[in-house]
């Protein structure tokens, strides 16, 4: 029996625009006990292909965490399937702002330690007594409030092309990197102040909620749904959007716009830009901002050795990746030393602090 996929990205692509069928990029997580994440996994592969759902899902014995694609006319079909699941029945599925056929083009589902890397112990702490989960009115309403320190849970090339009017935006590569910074630099608000925090999806703060209040937070909130649902829930209820620029996705689309501001730049030349692209080298793979322009000049390479390389016959590449290691800047993320126009580094709560809030 086939549990794994067989079919390369270029293959996936081919079958997709031949089958001529819209699809629908949507994501979900449960955090729930799973006995045996194993064999959960194995039976989500078996009725998830079959159904032609592409994506990457990881399954532990904390829960679930899906990014997805599939037909839209599969979708109820698909529902029906997490309904038979108990701990799925009637979940919010977060269906994207914006579609694209070629969003996923492999399945891939994965047992993992956690669903999301977030570095705690949760045998130290109570990850069941979480913040208050708020809807995008509530939340517009406590983000205006003096009382309120916002606070992004996100990454900062997530929040670098887009994120709420006033919002800290911690400057760390990865979630795990921000909960103890977060927790130490805002601790003279714990008792006093409302800690609103908000991601994606909501995965993160549902972790990060509980582990706040066991650092002694005493109100604590969530973006419910995370950017995903708010942006759904402000055009269906007609209210105003406090987010400003694009939300960072991570499948093939890699972002949604969601206002028409452009708040970043391109990292080789500054000119106002809010696209991500890996560098084009398969040697560097580098995630970073680039423009139209440099996207022409650098032939989507993020240097002049990546475009050299590049230009390369494809075997005398490979040749030259032979035995190497990937650089460390594959995991700068747009902030590579080479970038002359990199985000710049400051201390964005020392910032915050100064506002005298």
């Amino acid at each position: 029996m086939q549990l794994y996929n067989k079919l390369s990205a270029k293959e996936r692509a081919e079958l997709i625009e031949k089958a001529g069928k819209d699809r629908l990029t949507l994501s979900f997580y449960k955090y729930a006990k799973i006995e045996n994440p194993q064999e959960f996994r194995d039976h989500l592969f078996i009725i998830w292909e079959a159904l032609d759902v592409l994506g990457r899902t990881y399954v532990a014995t904390e829960g679930i965490n899906g990014q997805l694609s599939l037909p839209a006319d599969h979708f109820n079909e698909f529902k029906t399937h997490l309904d038979t699941i108990d701990f799925l029945k009637g979940i919010r599925l977060n269906v994207a702002v914006e579609q694209d056929n070629m969003s996923f083009l492999k399945l891939k589902v994965k047992v993992r330690k956690k669903i999301v890397a977030d570095g705690l112990n949760d045998n130290t702490f109570d990850v069941t007594n979480k913040g208050v989960h708020v809807g995008a009115d509530k939340f517009n309403e406590l983000i205006e409030d003096e009382k309120t320190v916002l606070v992004d849970m996100r990454n900062h090339y997530e929040s670098e092309i887009g994120h709420f009017k006033n919002a800290i935006t911690p400057d760390v590569d990865t979630f795990r990197e921000s909960l103890d910074i977060i927790e130490d630099d805002l601790k003279a608000y714990k008792e006093d102040k409302n800690l609103v925090m908000y991601c994606t999806g909501g995965i993160r703060c549902e972790k990060a909620s509980a582990y706040f209040k066991h650092k002694g937070f005493k109100n604590v909130y969530q973006l419910e749904g995370g950017i995903i649902e708010y942006t759904r829930q402000i055009k269906e209820d007609n209210l105003e959007n406090k987010f400003i620029g694009k939300n960072f996705v991570f499948d093939e689309r890699r972002a949604e716009k969601i206002s028409d501001d452009v708040i970043a730049c391109c990292h080789q030349c500054g000119a106002p830009a809010d696209i991500h692209t890996n560098c084009a080298n398969d040697a560097c793979h580098l995630l970073f901002i680039q423009c139209d322009n440099c996207k022409e000049e650098m032939n989507n390479c993020c240097s002049v050795n990546c475009k050299e390389i590049y230009v390369l016959p494809f075997e005398e590449q490979k040749e030259l990746r032979k035995g190497q290691r990937n650089s460390n800047d594959i995991f700068k993320k747009g902030r590579a030393d080479h970038l002359p126009y990199k985000k710049d580094l400051r201390n964005i709560f020392q910032t915050f602090k100064d506002k005298d809030v």
